[in-house]
C-alpha cells in the first residue's frame, strides 16, 4: 500500500499507527498467508472501495477483495526472503532443493524465523504449502531424522521445544556427549548412550571419552535400584556396542547379558517383551550362546508366550536356524491340545503368504485353526474392558480372503459348527460378524436356514431367504460393494478429514476459520453416510438367490409380462433391495411393482398405475435369474 493511502487510514482512525509497518507491508507482489484462507500473493489495491486485492490458492479466490484494516494480526505477509515467497518466484528451485537437500532447506527457513527458532508444527506448516499437505508430512519426517545429525540445527528433545540454528555448529555427539555426563537417571543415561552409538560415525571422535562413558554407564547399570532386568539387559548391550573399538571381548565385561539372562531363566517370556524390537534377534542369539545344547525348548517357549512382534521373531529364527519341522511341530501340538495363544494365531494369519512361511503354514489354514481363532477371540473379548478392537477379530474381518479358504477345507458339518461359534462370539462387532456369517453362507447356503431357525422358511415372495419387517435381500454384489464403501469411508476418508480437521485447528481462530469449518462440515457428511451404511448392512441378508422359486415370483425371479389390451411385451428381472437397475429392466422387490408380482404365479395378473393411466399385465412365463447365468 502508498504511503497516501495509509495517512488516509490513519487519518480517519489514529489508533491504526502504530499499525502502520504492518500496512507498509502489504505491498504489491508480496506473498502472504491468511489464517483461513492460506497461501496467497497480493497483486494490488482496488482504490475505490480501498481493498486489497489477493490471489488465494483456491481457484474462486483469485484477485479476492479485503479490507486491509480487517487483514491486520489475520495476514502474515511474508518478507522476500521467506522461504514461500521464493517458492512463488522460482518454484522448481525450491523444490530440487526441498528434495535433494531438504536439510539445507531446513536451516534456510530458519534463517528468516525470529531468533532462528520455529516449532516443529511451523516448520510442517510451510512445507504443506510448499509441497501439499500429504507430501509435506512425509517430507518433514523423512527430514527430522536427517536434522539429528547435522551440526547447524539443535533438535529438541521435546515436541514442544523449537529447531535452533545454531551461532556456531556443533557435532550433535559433543552435545549428547554433555547431557550423557549431566544426567543423574540411570534409564536416561542408558538412552543418550545409545544416541551416542547411533550418532557417533567416527568413533575415533570419543576415543578420550569412552572410558569415562563406558564406566559411567556400568556403573548405572550394576547400582540403580530404579532398573528393570530388561533395563539392566537393553544397558549391556548399548555399553557392549560402544565398547567394541576398546575392547578385545565385550561380552567378559561385567554384569555380562549371559548372567541377567541367567538370573531371569524362570521368565524367559517376560523378560523378552520389554526389550525393544531392534534387540529382539540379539536376544534369541543370546539364548542359544548361553544355553547352547538346550535353546530349543526356550525359543518354543518364548514363541508360545510372548507378544506379537517377539512370537513372529521366534518363528524367523527357527526357520533361519534350519528348523521348520520344530516351528511346525510345535505349532500342530499346540492347535491339538488347544492352548495356542492370540499373538501366535495372529502371526499365523498375517505371514501364512510369505514366501518363507507359505509352505509351512498352508497345512494349518483349516477349521481346527478357526475354532483356535474364535476361542481366543472370545477369551480376549473377556479380558478387554475397553472398546478397543480386537486384532483377531479385525484380520478375520478384512482379509476376505481368509475365510473362503478356511473353509474350503473342512465339511459343511464343520462350517455350520463355525458359525455357531461365530454367533455367540461376543468379541466381534455386530456388522462384522453378519459380514462373516455371509461368506460362510456363500460357501455353504445351508447354513442360513440355521441362522433363520431349523428348516426353510418360506414367506409370500416364495423365497427361502426370509424377508422380516426390518430386514433386506440383498445381493452378495451390492453387499460387497457396501461393505467396500464403508471400508473405504473408516480406512481413508474419515481418517483424512480428521486429519484436515487437526491441520485446520492450528490455524488460528475456529470462529473465522474457513478451513475449519468446511473440514466439520464434511465430517457431518461422512459421518452420517457411515452411520447410514452401518444401519443398512446391519439390516442385510446376502443372497446368491439359487433359492428363488421356479412356481412363482419371487426374489431372483425373471417376469415376462403382457398387456392384456395392447399385448404390448415386457420382462423385469426382480433381484435384491439395492440391485434396481431401470435401464436394463432390473428391478428391485422392494419397488412398487416388485411388490405387487411378488409371490404371484403364471397367468395371474397385476395392475400398474402412470400418470392416471391403468394397465393390466398377465404374467405370461416366469423363470430363475440364476438359470439364465
Amino acid at each position: 500500500m502508498n504511503p497516501e493511502v495509509i495517512d488516509q487510514l490513519v487519518e480517519k482512525d489514529p489508533s491504526l499507527e502504530s499499525s502502520r509497518p504492518a500496512l507498509e507491508a502489504m505491498k504489491e507482489g508480496a506473498c502472504c498467508i491468511h489464517r483461513s484462507w492460506g497461501f496467497g500473493q497480493i497483486t494490488g489495491f482496488d482504490n475505490d472501495r480501498g481493498m486489497v486485492l489477493i490471489d488465494f490458492e483456491e481457484e474462486d479466490r483469485k484477485s479476492h477483495a479485503m479490507d486491509p484494516v480487517f487483514c491486520i494480526g489475520k495476514l502474515e505477509v511474508l518478507p522476500s526472503e521467506h522461504i514461500l515467497s521464493k517458492h512463488r518466484a522460482n518454484p522448481a528451485e525450491i523444490e530440487t532443493i526441498a528434495k535433494k537437500e531438504p536439510v539445507e532447506l531446513v536451516v534456510e527457513i530458519l534463517s528468516t524465523c525470529e531468533d532462528g527458532c520455529a516449532q516443529a508444527r511451523e516448520i510442517e506448516r510451510i512445507m504443506a504449502f510448499l509441497l501439499g499437505p500429504a507430501k509435506g508430512k512425509k517430507w518433514w519426517t523423512a527430514t527430522k531424522k536427517l536434522l539429528v545429525k547435522d551440526p547447524r540445527v539443535a533438535v529438541p528433545n521435546k515436541k514442544i521445544e523449537p529447531y535452533v540454528l545454531r551461532d556456531e555448529p556443533v557435532k550433535p555427539e559433543q552435545e549428547i556427549l554433555q547431557d550423557f555426563f549431566d544426567e543423574k537417571r540411570s534409564k536416561h543415561k542408558i538412552i543418550l548412550a545409545e544416541k551416542l552409538f547411533d550418532l557417533a560415525a567416527e568413533k575415533e571422535d570419543l576415543q578420550a571419552d569412552l572410558p569415562q562413558v563406558l564406566n559411567e554407564l556400568t556403573v548405572a547399570i550394576m547400582e540403580a535400584r530404579n532398573l528393570s532386568q530388561a533395563d539392566r539387559l537393553y544397558g549391556i548391550w548399548v555399553r557392549n556396542n560402544l565398547a567394541r573399538d576398546v575392547e578385545e571381548d565385550v561380552e567378559k565385561l561385567e554384569p555380562t547379558s549371559a548372567s541377567i539372562l541367567e538370573e531371569c531363566k524362570d521368565d524367559l517370556p517376560g523378560l523378552a517383551d520389554q526389550m525393544p524390537t531392534k534387540f529382539h534377534r540379539r536376544f534369541l542369539d543370546l539364548v542359544t550362546r548361553v544355553y547352547e545344547g538346550d535353546w530349543k525348548p526356550l525359543v518354543i517357549n518364548l514363541l508360545q508366550n510372548t507378544a506379537f512382534k517377539f512370537s513372529g521373531e521366534c518363528a524367523h529364527f527357527l526357520v533361519d536356524q534350519e528348523e521348520p519341522k520344530l516351528l511346525i511341530s510345535s505349532l500342530n501340538k499346540a492347535l491339538d491340545e488347544q492352548n495356542v495363544k492370540a499373538p501366535v494365531l495372529l502371526w499365523i494369519l498375517k505371514f501364512r503368504e510369505l514366501s518363507k512361511f507359505k509352505e509351512i503354514l498352508s497345512p494349518l489354514i483349516n477349521p481346527r485353526l478357526l475354532t483356535a481363532v474364535f476361542s481366543a477371540i472370545d477369551y480376549e473379548s473377556l479380558q478387554n474392558a475397553t472398546t478397543r478392537r480386537i486384532p483377531l477379530a479385525e484380520i478375520l474381518s478384512d482379509d476376505r480372503e481368509l475365510l473362503p479358504i478356511i473353509l474350503s477345507k473342512g465339511s459343511t458339518e464343520n462350517a455350520k459348527d463355525l458359525a455357531q461359534a461365530l454367533l455367540l462370539n461376543p468379541g466381534f462387532e455386530d456388522l462384522s460378524k453378519r459380514s462373516l456369517l455371509a461368506r460362510f453362507i456363500k460357501r455353504h447356503p445351508e447354513i442360513q436356514d440355521m441362522i433363520d431357525g431349523n428348516g426353510s422358511r418360506s414367506d409370500s415372495s416364495g423365497s427361502a431367504a426370509s424377508v422380516t419387517d426390518d430386514s433386506l435381500i440383498v445381493s452378495q454384489v451390492s453387499y460387497d460393494q457396501k461393505m467396500s464403501d464403508l471400508d473405504l469411508l473408516n480406512k481413508e476418508k474419515i481418517p483424512t478429514n480428521s486429519q484436515a480437521i487437526e491441520a485446520a485447528r492450528e490455524l488460528g481462530d475456529l470462529r473465522e476459520n474457513a478451513e475449519y469449518q468446511m473440514a466439520k462440515e464434511e465430517q457431518k457428511l461422512l459421518l452420517a453416510r457411515q452411520s447410514e451404511l452401518q444401519t443398512d448392512l446391519m439390516r442385510a441378508k446376502p443372497t446368491d438367490f439359487t433359492d428363488a422359486p421356479k412356481e412363482n415370483v419371487g426374489i431372483g425371479s425373471i417376469v415376462n409380462l403382457i398387456d392384456s389390451k395392447s399385448g404390448e411385451n415386457q420382462k423385469y428381472v426382480i433381484l435384491g433391495a439395492w440391485d434396481s437397475d431401470p435401464d436394463n429392466n432390473i428391478l428391485s422387490y422392494l419397488t412398487p411393482l416388485g411388490q405387487r408380482l411378488l409371490g404371484k404365479k403364471k397367468g395371474e395378473s397385476v395392475e400398474t398405475e402412470v400418470e392416471g393411466n391403468v394397465q393390466s399385465w398377465k404374467i405370461e412365463s416366469l423363470s430363475r435369474w440364476i438359470d439364465s447365468k
